[in-house]
This record gives C-alpha cells, sequence and structure tokens, in this order.
C-alpha cells in the first residue's frame, strides 16, 4: 500500500479522561484503500482511537490528518475544532459500533435513509433509492420493510453497515462490530466486511476474529496500554509476533475463525 496516498494520518496522539491516560503517543498512517486491523486487549485503547479518528472524542493532544489536511485549528492551548468541521469529518469517516443502535420505531429501508436525508439533505427519493441500494450490497434487499425487532442480531448489524456506507464515506471504522453477535451470526457480518475490504474501502477494524484479520488485513497493529507496541503484515504479527507481550495475547486463542 505504500504506492497509496494516505487516507488518515495520527501524529503523537494522546487521549486522557481525567488522571487515565489511555492513549500515550500513538504514530499511525493508513493508505487509501488499506484494511488496518488493531488489536489489543481490553483498556489497550483500541476503541478509544477508532473514537478520536472521527472526533467522537476530541484529542487531548497530537493531530490527526484526513486525506493530507489536519483537522482542527492551531490555538495558544493546543487544537480546537469548530462543530461544522467536526461535522464534516463524521461524513467522510463512517462508523459501525458493537451495538446496532438502530431506531426501532423505523424499518431498515427508513433507518438507512435517515442519515441521507437529515444529514446530507437529500431529496427524499433520491435517499430512499441511496438507502435501497446499500441494503442491497449487505444482501438485505429482502428485509427493507422489516422492523428491527424482526430481523437476526447479524442482520441488524448489516443494516448498521449499511446505514454507515449511505453517508458515501471515504473511511470505514468498525468498533467490535461482531463481540456481541451469537457465533452462528458472525460470519454473515465479516463477509459483509470483507467484500468491502475487496473493493478497495480504506477500512480500520477493532476486531478479536484473528482469522478474519488473517484473511483480510493488509497490516495489523497491536496496542499495549495506549502505544503501538507492534505492527506488520498478518503473517509477520499474527504468525511469528517479535514482542514477548503480543505472544501471550494471541496465546489466549486457541484458533482462527476464517468467515
Amino acid at each position: 500500500m505504500a504506492d497509496q496516498p494516505e487516507a488518515v494520518r495520527v501524529e503523537n496522539l494522546h487521549k486522557r479522561f481525567g488522571k487515565l491516560e489511555v492513549l500515550r503517543g500513538v504514530d499511525l498512517s493508513v493508505a487509501r484503500s488499506e484494511t488496518l486491523v488493531v488489536l489489543g486487549s481490553s483498556g489497550s485503547g483500541k476503541s478509544t482511537l477508532l473514537r478520536c479518528i472521527n472526533f467522537l472524542e476530541l484529542p487531548s493532544e497530537g493531530r490527526i490528518h484526513l486525506d493530507g489536511k489536519p483537522i482542527g485549528q492551531q490555538g495558544r492551548s493546543g487544537w480546537t475544532y469548530r462543530e461544522a468541521e467536526l461535522t464534516g469529518v463524521r461524513q467522510r469517516v463512517g462508523m459501525v459500533f458493537q451495538q446496532f443502535n438502530l431506531f426501532p420505531h423505523m424499518t431498515a429501508l427508513e433507518n438507512v435513509t435517515e442519515g441521507p436525508l437529515s444529514v446530507l439533505g437529500l431529496p427524499h427519493a433520491e435517499a430512499k433509492a441511496r438507502a435501497a441500494t446499500y441494503l442491497e450490497k449487505v444482501d438485505l434487499a429482502d428485509k427493507a420493510h422489516e422492523y428491527p425487532s424482526r430481523l437476526s442480531g447479524g442482520q441488524q448489524q448489516r443494516v448498521a453497515i449499511a446505514r454507515a456506507l449511505a453517508m458515501e464515506p471515504s473511511i470505514m471504522l468498525f468498533d467490535e462490530v461482531t463481540s456481541a453477535l451469537d457465533p452462528e451470526l458472525v460470519g454473515e457480518v465479516l463477509l459483509t466486511m470483507r467484500a468491502l475490504s475487496e473493493e478497495g474501502m480504506t477500512m480500520l477494524i477493532v476486531t478479536h476474529e484473528l482469522g478474519f484479520a488473517n484473511a483480510v488485513a493488509d497490516r495489523v497493529v497491536f496496542l499495549h496500554e495506549g502505544r503501538i507496541h507492534e505492527q506488520g503484515t498478518p503473517e509477520q504479527v499474527l504468525r511469528s509476533p517479535q514482542k514477548p507481550r503480543t505472544r501471550e495475547f494471541l496465546a489466549g486463542f486457541s484458533h482462527f475463525r476464517l468467515p
């Protein structure tokens, strides 16, 4: 991916919650069309890293560049951020969470239509047509008029992915999107994500699905105590890790689950 322009660059990123420092100087670059998988134990800073990249959390220190442009303005006391700028960032950087967060009173189609309609201001017919396209993309066209309560967990998560895609972001962030699913439903979500990767979507994925990471990732990053502890290709990090802490973490997984 070295010949591709940068989609994301993170420089000396720190995030503190009071006295707790969760991220301790993260430097990271992600190329366009790259699939980057982030691993780490609970509390290592994985989710916080993603939330800083789309500014659901504001960095305590450091800067983030999207498509080569720094976000924020340099002030006397550090970087400041205008809300209008952050709204634009969140439109360009889609995020899918562990919990589906679908509107229960809306059908799948209505859930996916809502963002293009209310945030992007598309005409209703255009927003609805876009939503239908992305539901078809995640293989849920036949569930367009079902309410979330009538969908399986895997189907709900795929609706959530379609909802994020309908904003047509340039980058997608996935935060443990299969961890709340029953094991038999995990594969359908991973297959959807794998298809996005193969199409060239720039993706940062926090997951414990090591088989998926091995099959799909261009690069794997292992976070430990808020810092990048080891990174490289899946072969380097997952199969032949160099750092004892990485080996210890991977030893907790008895097998790789391939989608």
